[in-house]
């Protein structure tokens, strides 16, 4: 695949900067490590080896008859009884941490939260689960939701920049009104009570979000659209009877998308701060779900427990200074001003 010299040009820009370089390949390795958490943190074993069969509870669950036990229903591999069933006929293969985001350890030597140990190397919560696995969890949930949210805001909110600066008049009058008043609504009580009304969820915390989210990339577009369509290339092209939405998708949208994209790491940041917030403030996510919001409310709940809080600050100050890092290195990279040497 051959580049472009401008692509070769903002490539080597990105690269330039170095901190975000780095950041780049840190949060990458994050996303695969936390992509692959159910490899990474679970109560089940990767691999069984019983009487000759090799069977996946990660992929499959089986019952415990299937292992000599007495009972049909799916078997508890953390329980010493079937650990004894199947290690008298075969041997496991567990990840790394034995636990997942909701498990309990009822085998803690001191009272929940209790401290880090060699079994929950960050300790566990108030619930007796593994904090290790649920900022794996929950750091994954963050940054899959802060980039589903970003990618839809943003696209609407292109699209509505786009008709406002290509065709101005009266069009762009209404929706700049519409816009200042809906941006001037205080969001965070609004959001509050939207979540307090419906059953929190994933895609319900996404669509009450996204009311707010789409409007902060509108101005950007419309500028770039409002300069950009006086330009002679413009003229030609609607002169020749090109339709408009070719003439917005083809030749005008291209330019308004340098600063949109350096933009969007900053809006994905401010997504996963919102999620988080709402976390914090009991109205995000459904009870148990991992969440580095909750996570953080404990901490605060449960003074005496510092691993709780200090846990939860560190994986979000990581996750936010990476992605604003890269950020940066993106604006650079978009950044006519700017030559790689």
């Amino acid at each position: 695949m051959v580049l472009s010299p401008l692509t070769q040009r903002r490539l080597g820009q990105f690269k330039a900067n170095k901190r975000g370089l780095w950041s780049f390949w840190i949060f990458c390795a994050l996303l695969m490590l936390c992509l692959c958490a159910e490899f990474v943190a679970n109560d089940k074993p990767l691999l069984v080896k019983f009487d000759g069969g090799l069977y996946m509870p990660i992929f499959q669950n089986y019952p415990e008859t299937k292992f000599g036990g007495d009972f049909e229903t799916e078997a508890d591999y953390r329980d010493e009884y079937v650990q004894e069933l199947i290690d008298a006929k075969g041997w496991t293969i567990w990840p790394p941490i034995r636990f997942s985001y909701d498990t309990i350890n009822y085998n803690l030597t001191q009272p929940a939260p209790s401290p880090p140990t060699l079994t929950n190397i960050f300790g566990t919560d108030d619930q007796g689960r593994d904090v290790a696995a649920r900022v794996i969890y929950g750091f994954r949930i963050s940054v899959l939701f802060g980039l589903t949210l970003t990618l839809i805001s943003s696209l609407v909110g292109i699209v509505a920049g786009a008709f406002q600066g290509y065709y101005g008049g009266r069009l762009d009058l209404i929706m700049q009104r519409f816009i200042e008043v809906w941006a001037s609504l205080p969001s965070l009580y609004i959001l509050i009570i939207f979540s307090a009304m419906f059953i929190p969820g994933f895609w319900t915390l996404l669509a009450i979000l996204l009311l707010f989210s789409w409007v902060s990339l509108v101005d950007v577009v419309r500028a770039e659209f409002l300069r950009t369509r006086n330009f002679d290339y413009v003229k030609a092209a609607n002169a020749l009877g090109v339709s408009n939405l070719s003439i917005m998708y083809r030749h005008v949208l291209p330019n308004a998308m340098v600063a949109t994209l350096t933009l969007m790491p900053f809006i994905l940041t401010g997504s996963i701060t919102a999620l988080t917030s709402l976390d914090f403030l009991g109205l995000g996510l459904p009870p148990g779900s991992a969440s580095l919001g909750e996570m953080l409310a404990q901490g605060k709940n449960n003074l005496q427990a510092p691993w709780l809080g200090i846990t939860a600050f560190v994986s979000l100050a990581l996750m936010l200074s990476l992605l604003t890092f890269i950020g940066e290195a993106v604006r650079d990279a978009f950044d006519p001003r700017k030559t790689t040497l």
